[in-house]
């Protein structure tokens, strides 16, 4: 599944966008693990080791998704963003036909 020049460029901008949602749900969630300690002084050992493993959950989820990342993985990064909720359609308008129909054939596969 090879992009043209022109998906690729339009990719990178789709997946950083899915990205920064991804990063702001992330972030959501921590801070709400934080705001319900500070309301019901939960255990402070308890709630640390709880907001570690979450946020080294994610890190690992995160780096796994898009660290090294090439050319080739550019529509299966978007379809999985597609199927998260991350992005939706209206966000692969700048994508050309070709590349929405290879997007669609993998959504298709699942």
């Amino acid at each position: 599944m090879e992009l043209s020049k022109a998906d690729k460029k339009a990719a990178r901008s789709i997946i950083e966008k899915g990205l920064q949602k991804e990063l702001e749900n992330g972030l959501n969630e921590f801070y709400q693990l934080l705001k319900d300690w500070k309301e019901h002084q939960a255990d402070n050992r308890d709630v640390y080791h709880k907001l570690y493993s979450r946020v080294r959950e994610f890190d690992k989820h995160i780096a796994w998704r898009y660290d090294r990342m090439s050319g080739k993985d550019y529509i299966f990064v978007i379809t999985n963003q597609l199927i998260e909720g991350h992005i939706n359609d209206e966000d692969l308008t700048p994508s050309s036909v070709e590349a929405r129909g290879m997007i669609d054939k993998i959504m298709k596969l699942r």
